[in-house]
């Protein structure tokens, strides 16, 4: 695999369920998992990856609205996913992302291209995708869905 194309991540087991990841010229991070196995200390795997899935939407969310020279404004989300068993194992099975925009929807232009292909850049989701099932929403300022169910 080519390096434009590859990514790297290093971790180290710091003590019983930490570890510490390094993201090279990015930084340094502790996770860990809750009790009762580790301390909680940090985000558990689980979590990071939740991180990732509502991150790459939101990027994916301004590139397509920037795409057409439009303002997404001050954009947020919030990720909850559910665990079940699966064969007596535990699994994410299903995550919700509410992404928020911070400018009014009427002020952003082509916003009907927008939402319609948004989701197909974001690398992340589409590939979570292949195994968990991720239901996306878009909120305007005010808290109205304009995308997706709530």
């Amino acid at each position: 695999m080519s390096a434009e194309h590859g990514f790297s991540v290093s971790l180290k087991l710091i003590e019983n369920y930490q570890f510490m990841i390094d993201f090279g010229d990015f930084g340094q991070i502790v996770s860990d998992e809750p009790s009762p196995l580790g301390d909680g200390k940090g985000p558990n795997p689980m979590r990071l990856l939740a991180a990732g899935v509502a991150n790459c939407l939101a990027a994916s969310l301004m590139f397509a609205i920037r795409k057409f020279k439009g303002d997404p404004g001050e954009v947020s989300a919030n990720i909850t996913g559910n665990l079940e068993r699966v064969d007596g194992r535990w699994r994410a099975t299903k995550m919700k992302v509410a992404i928020q925009l911070g400018n009014d929807p009427a002020n952003i232009e082509h916003l009907d291209r927008v939402l319609s292909q948004f989701e197909e850049f974001c690398i992340v989701t589409q590939s979570v995708r292949q195994g968990i099932d991720v239901d996306v929403s878009i909120a305007d300022p005010a808290g109205n869905i304009i995308y997706g169910e709530s």
